[in-house]
């Protein structure tokens, strides 16, 4: 499986030649939208910087609802949370995306906003990859999306939804705020991961984006 993060809380994953793209933005955030054709696309929740399915080309497949999908080697299921601490009377719905490819678990949060509940982490299970928001403002801020780490204890952690030198919103944290709770952190331009190459990766992956 290959992963690239292409900026905020938008990735592209690999499997087999099928694409799936999560959380699509439109160019007013600030980063490079996503140019390639897809094939499955998930969106956590409907607000402008994670929903934009009308710039893509082609007619993929969207996923925008809990459940149990399964499309052209993926297994996706939809898992609901909330937006902010309040069970979403602030910010509304979220959706979690666990995404799942050559027996790989990708969890995808999209703006989780508070840390999960023992019903939750048991509905989600096993986690290799967790794709985390650490930026807060929000959704998780560091010290949360720590915690949300341990309750679910992954493989490997990759931060997303933070702030950068192209992102428009400017409220968000540093990753620096989330990464130094860690002992090793490196840098990748993307993720190329099977399983068996699982336990010789890094606990934490800072993925770049194209600019």
């Amino acid at each position: 499986m290959i992963i690239r993060w292409l900026g905020h809380a938008s990735f592209l994953l690999e499997s087999s030649g099928v694409k799936l793209l999560t959380d699509p933005f439109n160019d007013r955030i600030g980063y490079r939208p996503c140019n390639e054709k897809v094939d499955i696309v998930t969106v956590s929740h409907e607000h402008w910087d994670h929903n934009a399915v009308d710039t893509l080309s082609g007619s993929p497949r969207v996923i925008r609802d809990p459940g149990i999908f399964e499309i052209s080697g993926y297994t996706i299921q939809g898992i609901r949370s909330f937006h902010d601490r309040t069970q979403g009377r602030e910010r509304g719905p979220n959706i979690m995306f666990k995404i799942t490819a050559e027996d790989l678990n990708v969890l995808h949060l999209g703006d989780l906003g508070h840390v999960l509940s023992a019903q939750q982490i048991k509905e989600i299970g096993k986690v290799d990859i967790l794709l985390v928001p650490v930026g807060g403002c929000y959704t998780l801020d560091a010290a949360d999306a720590h915690k949300v780490v341990e309750q679910l204890q992954p493989g490997i952690i990759i931060p997303m939804h933070f702030l950068t030198p192209h992102v428009s919103i400017r409220e968000l944290g540093p990753v620096e705020a989330f990464v130094v709770q860690f002992p090793r952190v490196i840098k990748k331009s993307c993720l190329e991961i099977s399983r068996t190459k699982m336990a010789a990766e890094s606990r934490v992956i800072v993925l770049d984006y194209p600019c």
